[in-house]
């Protein structure tokens, strides 16, 4: 390809051909990236941060974890790839739980309404990293929104609207570009949670692999013909459970942890188009350092800089105020793309990121390995990650290790994905499918069966256990919990022997008053680019499971060498993709009936009737031939009922005004690196004003002695967004910002200033601010 037509470009002056001859030298020099454009490469990232109040997170299934502020925010993260003449896919990465099926429905129509046929559900995958501290109440089946006291409008708008608008900038933003792949190791950011259960597979099966949990990343470098490299998305398997089933503030846990550090990591080395040397250190970089020079030294001066300015009252402000003080506002990079790293999830079903292993806390001995308990009791068994005790330590840790094999992965990646963009997909009825078996030269048909979770889903795991006299590996169950069970939906006899060896603690399957409680239609999917494979899984998959899903399907492909797929293709399973259905395990682990079997809907045969219906699709893919559609599943959004009370109106003291300090820092003080500042104001319920791509809490840097510049917001790993109440019905509530100070951070004067919006008693809604007192670091 020309030059002049790979720009579509006419230069007609020497400085500009210097320029653009210079930007397309760099491209071709930058890191594993000299080559041709060979696709159309957008990428594109959204706020998706759901109501930080009052709301149940999804995934503990603990009704005491609801909400109560921000540790960072959430971001829905899209790439799509095209050929320039040919198809299109569309992979979006959520800090969500897992995907919904509902609004996978709702977001297609909106791009149907937007694009016509151009996205579909056939192209478009949307998948959950597994955070359990995102807001639920966003999927339509009953037992994923109980705990959440039903359907929750507001988690469900904010990620359907988050969702379109990553694809709509994405779609805006492709251009020529490269994609690059590399591989590898990570070894220490994922333990098997249920060890006993992974023994049972055969034997001969283990002895082909080194670890009982994968271990490998693989990564994607996006790189624009034009910027050079512009985002990597990476799959790795290992939970969203290093926040604790206690925690109450809005996190991306792990893998939203290492998201944040790579795209500030990337802006910190030179950002898009710089051409600046890429290394990682051991800092997680911060981008406030290079804006605001280190221009004081004497700390008198500081002082009397600090205590010149007054503290401000809580004062009116727009809703736009909030978005424009972000640090990584829209409009600070609005003259290139966006960098966008997304950690995506994999076969994660038994990866618990706590690496340390499993402890009794009342004796702080091992659990015991069987059935994860202390003394029979499963409530005193968790997992210790490798901060522990501090799950923000442990949530940074895991998180960093995941961001610097992707930073080697990105440096290092020299493999460029080259052929057809493709893609195929299917609903499928688990609850009623007949599978074929070949085992030992003979064939055998069995069948899944309708959903159905074993009493050991109710014990938990080492990551959250539950509650009450569940144990893991329970088989038997006991008469009790049966009669709690026959009077909820006693099993049919047919159901019972389908099950088997699970006993049926919750029929969720033929349960279906006021709705359906569970899945039994779900998508499978998969998505090409060139040698690159992503199978699109409704739910988390076992180490195992996953390894032998990816090698069924692979076979195919590569159809003995015949297929144009033969060569080195790389086959990936993104897992809790557009719907959720619990867990699927092997048939042997699911005889052990640990949390993982206990939880594998479908019965003993469910990873058998995935592998048939993925290897159909594979080979529909390699004969270039369509598949049938299945049937639809249901939209349950007219059905949707919820229990949790809407905010009548917020209030504050007399005298007092919303923004207000409550508890400032010291007079003249000064703090260190390492310190921790704390300011609380009087506030209102975040509930009344998400302040999507805005910010609740920011720490503001003063420049030139009279300009106050945003360095730190509620998107930032330091910073801590903390609401609450005095009392559960209580109309008054405050906001505590806290901001542990980071070794990047400049010497110099700051404030700390709050963002909210207030309910008044006829709903009308008042946005305000507040800045705390002047203080210095030093």
């Amino acid at each position: 390809m020309e030059f002049a037509s790979l720009f579509n470009f006419s230069i007609q002056r020497p400085c500009e051909a210097l320029f653009w001859i210079c930007a397309f030298l760099l491209v071709q020099n930058s890191e594993g990236s000299s080559s041709d454009s060979n696709y159309l490469i957008g990428l594109g990232s959204y706020d998706i941060t759901g109501p930080a109040a009052d709301v149940n997170m999804m995934g503990y299934a603990n009704m005491e974890q609801t909400a109560s502020g921000v540790h960072f925010r959430l971001r829905a993260r899209t790439f799509i790839v095209a050929e320039p003449q040919g198809e299109r896919v569309v992979f979006v990465n959520l800090d969500a739980c897992m995907a919904s099926q509902l609004v996978t429905i709702k977001v297609l129509q909106r791009l149907k309404a937007r694009y016509g046929d151009l996205y579909t559900e056939k192209n478009v995958a949307i998948s959950g990293i597994h955070t359990h501290a995102g807001p639920g109440g966003y999927l339509q089946y009953i037992i994923y929104i109980v705990t959440s006291l039903g359907f929750v409008r507001q988690s469900f708008d904010v990620l359907v609207n988050g969702i379109e608008n990553s694809i709509i900038q994405a779609h805006e933003n492709l251009r020529p570009g490269s994609i690059f792949i590399n591989k590898g190791k990570l070894l220490d950011a994922g333990v098997n949670r249920s060890p006993s259960a992974y023994l049972n597979n055969p034997a001969a099966e283990r002895r082909k692999y080194k670890y009982n949990v994968d271990k490998e990343m693989t990564l994607l470098k996006f790189v624009d013909l034009e910027w050079g490299p512009i985002g990597s998305f990476s799959w790795f398997a290992t939970h969203g459970t290093s926040m604790s089933r206690t925690n109450s503030l809005i996190s991306g846990d792990n893998k939203g942890a290492a998201a944040r550090f790579m795209e500030d990591w990337f802006e910190k080395k030179g950002g898009i188009g710089s051409g600046f040397d890429i290394s990682v250190d051991d800092r997680i970089p911060r981008r406030v350092s290079n804006i605001i020079p280190n221009l004081f030294t004497n700390h008198h001066e500081l002082l009397e800089l600090a205590a010149s300015f007054q503290r401000p009252s809580g004062t009116s402000a727009t809703r736009i105020l909030s978005s424009s003080r972000r640090v990584r506002g829209a409009l600070t990079n609005a003259d290139k793309p966006q960098f966008v790293s997304a950690f995506c999830q994999s076969n994660c079903g038994d990866v618990s990121p706590n690496v340390l292993g499993a402890f009794c806390v009342d004796t702080g001995l091992p659990c015991d390995f069987n059935h994860s308990t202390c003394d029979g009791k499963n409530e005193l068994c968790y997992g210790r990650g490798p901060g522990y005790p501090d799950e923000f330590e442990s949530t940074r840790i895991i998180g960093k290790r995941q961001f610097r094999k992707a930073v080697d992965l990105f440096n290092n990646a020299s493999e460029q994905l080259k052929g057809k963009v493709d893609y195929r997909h299917s609903y499928v009825d688990f609850s009623k499918l007949e599978v074929t078996l070949e085992r030992g030269g003979t064939t055998q048909v069995v069948q899944t069966c309708p959903a159905a979770m074993g009493y050991s889903f109710a014990a938990g795991t080492t990551d959250g256990p539950g509650a009450f006299d569940f144990k893991q590996g329970d088989d038997k169950g006991n008469p009790f919990w049966r009669l709690i069970r026959n009077f909820l939906k006693k099993p049919k006899k047919e159901q019972i022997d389908c099950q088997h060896p699970k006993p049926i603690l919750l029929d969720t399957g033929e349960m279906t008053k006021p709705y359906d409680w569970a899945p039994s239609i779900l998508p499978i999917q998969i998505l090409r680019v060139g040698q690159l494979i992503i199978l699109g899984v409704p739910g988390e998959f076992s180490t195992m499971a996953g390894r032998q899903l990816r090698d069924a399907v692979k076979t195919v492909l590569t159809d003995g060498g015949k297929s144009e797929l033969s060569g080195d293709i790389h086959v990936v399973i993104a897992g809790l993709t557009n719907s959720y259905s619990q867990y699927v395990t092997t048939f042997e682990e699911y005889q052990v009936q640990r949390y993982e079997g206990a939880s594998t809907l479908y019965g003993p045969h469910t990873l058998s009737a995935y592998i048939q219906e993925f290897k159909k699709l594979a080979r529909a893919l390699v004969d270039g031939q369509a598949v049938a559609a299945g049937p639809q599943p249901p939209d349950l959004l007219d059905k949707q009922l919820s229990l949790l009370p809407s905010v009548v109106m917020d209030t504050t003291p007399h005298s007092v005004k919303f923004g207000d300090v409550k508890s400032d820092v010291p007079k003249n003080s000064t703090f260190k690196r390492g310190d921790m500042v704390t300011v609380t104001f009087w506030s209102a319920c975040p509930r009344n004003d998400l302040l999507t791509e805005g910010t609740f809490a920011l720490v503001e840097i003063l420049h030139d002695k009279k300009l106050w510049v945003p360095a730190y917001d509620d998107d930032d790993f330091c910073l801590r967004f903390k609401w609450s109440r005095p009392f559960k019905l209580s109309s008054r509530s405050h906001a505590t910002i806290e901001w542990r100070i980071p070794k990047t951070a400049s010497a110099g004067v700051y404030r700390i200033t709050h963002f909210g919006a207030a309910k008044r008693l006829f709903g009308s809604i008042h946005h305000f601010t507040g800045s705390s007192s002047a203080f210095c670091v030093m």
